[in-house]
């Protein structure tokens, strides 16, 4: 009987993205109640959201060295000037208008950035399929 090689390992799946914040309350509404995505719960000094089956955790930074902007989280859309108009009308503040930023050749991809409560940026996606 020979030995099996074991497959190489890898990372393939986001489980959970950290964004620190300054002010968790005000933090957790602009995720809840401006981007609509749902609370999962909370714990001293982090809450959690469901993003789609990816957990976002807010948390107010352990140490200096954590303490700065984000990672850009693109949050997929179906149709990107659909979600900015609705976005926008919960005060949420866009850095630009959407933006076409390659014909690929079965869609266009489009990118919208906006800033969160905390001042870190946040982008819409869009994978626009095209007529024929």
């Amino acid at each position: 009987m020979s030995a099996q090689t074991p497959p190489p390992f890898g990372l393939s799946q986001i489980g959970q993205i950290s964004i620190p914040v300054r002010d968790l309350p005000r933090a957790g509404a602009f995720y809840r109640d401006s981007l609509g995505i749902p609370f999962l719960f909370e714990v001293p000094r982090m809450a959690f959201f469901d993003a789609g089956g990816v957990r976002l955790l807010l948390g107010l930074p352990e140490n200096a060295g954590l303490d700065h902007a984000s990672s850009i989280l693109y949050f997929k859309v179906p149709d990107i000037r659909q979600a900015s108009s609705a976005l926008q009308s919960r005060g949420v503040t866009f850095v630009g208008e959407p933006a076409l930023v390659a014909r690929m050749p079965t869609h266009d991809l489009w990118l919208a950035e906006f800033k969160d409560s905390e001042d870190n940026i946040l982008a819409l996606m869009c994978d626009a399929v095209r007529a024929s």
